[in-house]
């Protein structure tokens, strides 16, 4: 398996081409089959391929498959190269596992639309780009990959680019990642500047006797390879593209949001921790990010009434908690939320595509109510997603979003853990309002009663992975020691939390009733407003006034860089087009042309076409040139 994991890569991308190519000649069916069965068979490979990893000794398990020599320019040389760890490996798992569930998903899903070849061409090239990043052992073929990635997110955002929502969704997703990208490419450019190569291995090596702790030079590194993260994982002040993406199909949001490119961030600075465990100040700027995109991004979520905008909001706030685990060096708890995450997020995502499915793709949840009778299945699915995210015990974000925050305490981070529990008391009330209103509370009107009544399961191919996703997210959380335990060997030499350990007694359990108390609180807040009726929503939404209009235009954000931004740009643009382009470029370029054109309608009189006047002409330049010669 080593020798072949290039084969990981090669199905998802056989898939594609094959697809995109020849499906016309498959069939709905055997594009399906298709699409489905490389990403399944990529899947079986990282199975192995980690049972493998298993066998060997911890110090042994990171190994380099070298497919070609890439680049070869003087002292510069990269390899098309593959590294296989325990890192690689558990992200090559969630991507695949998660990724070919949400396939089987979107067979169902997509099954009417006209552009299901198109559809699943590109569900492909996604994986196979999402594993191209996490495999690479160099900066340079993890850069493709990043690109890749964002590229993919562009055709699948914009999928339905027919409309005018989704086709700007998906250029503003491909815009504000590339601001991101571009600090992301100076890191590799700096990198290759002060190391002379950008192979993780020799950088990683390197570091330590190049890079002095806090030094300038590896605080920028740090910082730039951050942008980057921020801009694909969606943290302040980048995430804007995100809650928009959801103008695509909702598997895409599904696999965006929980196995692929937004968890591209997280993987980059895990990767990269040598690099930020010798610049303190980035670590802290990445933990401070986190914890204020966690919270900043609950709160919007609280208001929202856009059942897939509601899960978006959730996504920034997890990634969130996972970049405060990055930066306070807990990076196997942050790895551990990366994979719970996907299992309970992919859940709620394909979820709400069943009750959308069921509802003529109504998106308001104040519209809906009471589909728990109508879609038992789906609403027993979506409760594991919900209760995993809330963090109540035994559902897996329980454990994975409590070891962050014990992480935080027991490292002395008191700020940054009171508000990783703010964010845990809002996470559980939002979610909690999203789960009540669209399944258990009564509808509002005798129109949407109807609309109810009316409401179907979803088929076998749509319920079958919400089953297997629910399983995942109620029992993942056991998977925490084993995972932790099999990511050690990455993160040994620089993981500062090694050294936190949780008092025993009162402590220890106090670390676990805190965030559980946390949880029932927000909980118990929505059941009594929107389930019980102790609470009345819309009156204390008009108390809280200006705070409440402030979260539901989600902070006046997108108006505020469309002010100081978007309209300067594009009045500057249309200002260069008028002055410089149309005035002075296009102005010289006609202006030349018709002095030509001038100049050619005067010569074109001398060709008049009487031999009188030629030989008249040419008698007068003989005189001419005879009398130059005599008065000379």
């Amino acid at each position: 398996m080593f020798d072949t994991v290039w084969l990981l890569l090669l199905t998802p991308l056989g898939g594609s081409l094959i697809i995109g190519t020849l499906g016309h000649r498959l069939g709905r069916r055997g594009i399906a089959l298709l699409a489905c069965g490389v990403v399944g068979l990529a899947f079986t490979l990282a199975a192995v391929g980690t049972l493998e990893l298993l066998k060997l000794a911890a110090e042994e398990r990171s190994l380099e498959s070298t497919l070609y020599s890439w680049i070869a320019l003087g002292d510069f040389r990269v390899s098309a190269s593959l590294l296989w760890d325990p890192l690689s490996s558990t992200m090559s798992l969630v991507v695949t596992g998660v990724g070919f569930l949400i396939h089987l998903y979107s067979v169902g899903y997509m099954a009417e639309d006209p552009g299901f070849r198109r559809y699943f061409a590109y569900l492909n090239l996604f994986i196979f780009s999402m594993l191209l990043l996490v495999l690479a052992d160099n900066f340079l073929l993890l850069y493709v990959g990043w690109e890749l990635v964002g590229l993919c997110s562009y055709l699948l955002i914009g999928f339905w680019y027919q409309r005018r929502e989704a086709a700007l969704a998906g250029m503003k997703a491909f815009v504000v990642n590339r601001i991101g990208d571009f600090g992301f490419a100076l890191g590799v450019l700096t990198i290759f500047l002060t190391f002379g190569t950008l192979r993780y291995a020799e950088v990683f090596a390197a570091a330590p006797q190049l890079l002095a702790m806090g030094s300038a030079t590896a605080t920028a590194i740090a910082l730039l390879l951050f942008v980057g993260a921020i801009g694909k994982s969606a943290q302040l002040p980048l995430y804007v593209w995100l809650p928009d993406a959801m103008e695509g199909p909702t598997p895409v949001s599904a696999l965006i949001h929980a196995a692929t490119m937004v968890t591209a961030g997280v993987y980059l600075v895990a990767r990269t921790h040598v690099l930020f465990e010798l610049a303190p100040l980035a670590a802290a700027t990445v933990a401070l990010i986190g914890v204020l995109t966690a919270l900043y991004a609950a709160s919007i979520a609280t208001v929202q009434d856009d059942i897939k905008r509601v899960l978006a909001y959730s996504t920034i706030s997890q990634l969130g908690y996972m970049f405060l685990a990055m930066g306070i060096g807990a990076y196997a708890a942050g790895l551990f939320h990366l994979v719970t995450h996907a299992f309970f997020k992919a859940l709620m995502f394909l979820g709400v595509g069943s009750v959308m499915h069921a509802l003529a793709n109504e998106l308001n949840i104040q519209r809906m109510g009471g589909l728990a009778r109508r879609l038992p299945i789906t609403s027993l699915t979506f409760a594991a997603g919900w209760l995993s995210i809330a963090g109540l015990p035994p559902f897996s974000g329980f454990f994975s979003k409590d070891e962050i925050l014990a992480a935080a305490f027991s490292s002395g981070h008191m700020l940054l853990w009171a508000m990783g529990m703010a964010t845990a008391a809002l996470t559980a009330f939002y979610m909690s309002r999203h789960f009540f209103l669209v399944f258990l509370a009564r509808p509002r009107t005798s129109r949407d009663a109807r609309r109810v009544e009316h409401a179907h399961e979803s088929p076998a191919l749509m319920t079958g992975p919400l089953i297997a996703l629910a399983v995942l997210a109620t029992l993942g959380g056991w998977l925490g020691s084993s995972l932790e335990s099999y990511l050690e060997p990455v993160f040994e030499v620089a993981e500062r939390t090694s050294s936190i350990t949780l008092t025993s007694g009162p402590s220890e359990l106090a670390l676990i009733t805190w965030p559980l108390a946390a949880a029932v609180a927000g909980i118990g807040l929505a059941w009594l407003a929107y389930l019980r009726g102790a609470i009345d929503p819309v009156r204390w939404a008009r108390r809280l006034g200006p705070i409440y209009g402030l979260l539901k235009n989600k902070y006046y954000v997108d108006e505020l860089y469309d002010a100081l931004l978007v309209r300067p740009v594009v009045g500057l643009a249309e200002l260069l087009a008028g002055v410089l382009d149309q005035g002075i470029i296009d102005g010289a370029v006609n202006g030349i042309g018709l002095v030509l054109q001038l100049g050619g309608a005067a010569l074109r009189q001398v060709q008049s076409g009487y031999v009188r006047l030629y030989a008249f002409t040419f008698f007068l330049g003989v005189v001419g040139i005879l009398v130059y010669l005599i008065v000379r």
